[in-house]
């Protein structure tokens, strides 16, 4: 087992303090542990602790921390995180994937109280919220007053946020991202983006046709966890089209070899900057009709065409 982490501390522990994806359950079943010490690291509230006594070596290796630059935010993403922020009320929990458009959704938060948080990823937005007074936590149903994510990922200052506030709470992603905890939390807001979505519903966010894009991450289990929570949604939010503007990200079918990340019996409210689509409770009919509605103008009529072809609609 290879790990980066903090100094050691007068008690001889050590602490993985960024990211608790496998971590605990892989040094679990180690043999050997070999240590990379970064001085510039600090512990995080529930980083996972190696006591010096399960170390085989170690070594020192002051390396930058890993950061994420901010983004700004395109005008698409302002409009769709435009949408999303009205969804998010007082008290709502929620959760947001990484990216431009999940910033600009959490730049729309600052005039909401009392939210909390329970994310895979905590960003470099979410601190800013933390920071503002607007994330207190105070209304989660598990978890009371605490921030939770299970890995850091974002600017300098975020770091510096999950280390000094003592409301953050670093936690493994058996928990975090266990459908059955996430739906515990009333009114639990989960907010991912995909890469296209047919138009019964079924969402790819992970791969473009048969080539793995990205990683499945935990879109699925915040959608499934979003869904059976009392008042929560499981939001996928994308621009209507790719960046070049020529190819519609609303598809009659999925690209063919596409992943299904999300099944279609766990979509639930599709936005992009043409609107707001509610799949739950849909037929497939009123479900294509949702869709087309919301995708590029340029392409609504051949999607309506595709759809009849199919007997959608």
């Amino acid at each position: 087992f290879v790990a980066a982490v903090t100094d050691m501390d007068e008690n001889g522990i050590f602490q993985i303090p960024y990211c608790q994806m496998f971590e605990k359950e892989d040094l679990a079943c180690a043999e050997t542990v070999i240590l990379e010490i970064n001085p510039r690291y600090r512990r995080v509230r529930g980083g996972v602790e190696i006591p010096i006594e399960r170390v085989s070596c170690c070594y020192v290796a002051e390396t930058p921390l890993m950061l994420l630059p901010r983004t700004e935010p395109s005008p698409i993403d302002e409009t769709i995180g435009d949408y999303i922020a009205g969804m998010i009320h007082d008290g709502d929990c929620f959760q947001l994937g990484i990216g431009g458009l999940p910033d600009a959704i959490a730049r729309h938060l600052f005039d909401k109280n009392d939210m909390g948080i329970h994310t895979e990823m905590i960003s470099s937005t979410m601190a800013d919220l933390i920071e503002h007074g607007n994330i207190t936590g105070r209304h989660k149903n598990i978890d009371v007053g605490e921030h939770i994510f299970t890995f850091v990922l974002g600017d300098e200052h975020l770091h510096n946020v999950v280390s000094d506030v003592a409301a953050c709470r670093i936690a493994p992603a058996s928990y975090v991202n266990d459908p059955f905890v996430i739906a515990q939390n009333d009114n639990m807001i989960s907010v991912n983006t995909a890469l296209e979505i047919d138009l019964t519903g079924q969402i790819c966010s992970e791969s473009i046709g048969p080539l793995q894009w990205s990683g499945t991450g935990g879109a699925a289990d915040f959608a499934y966890g979003a869904l059976h929570s009392k008042g929560g949604h499981g939001i996928i939010a994308f621009s209507s089209t790719t960046k070049g503007g020529t190819i519609s990200r609303i598809k009659p079918i999925l690209t063919p070899g596409a992943a299904v990340s999300i099944s279609r019996n766990l979509a639930d409210t599709i936005v992009t900057e043409y609107g707001v689509a509610e799949m739950r409770g849909r037929s497939v009919k009123e479900r294509a009709e949702q869709l087309i509605s919301i995708a590029h103008p340029d392409f609504r009529a051949e999607l309506r065409i595709e759809a009849k072809k199919l007997g959608y609609i």
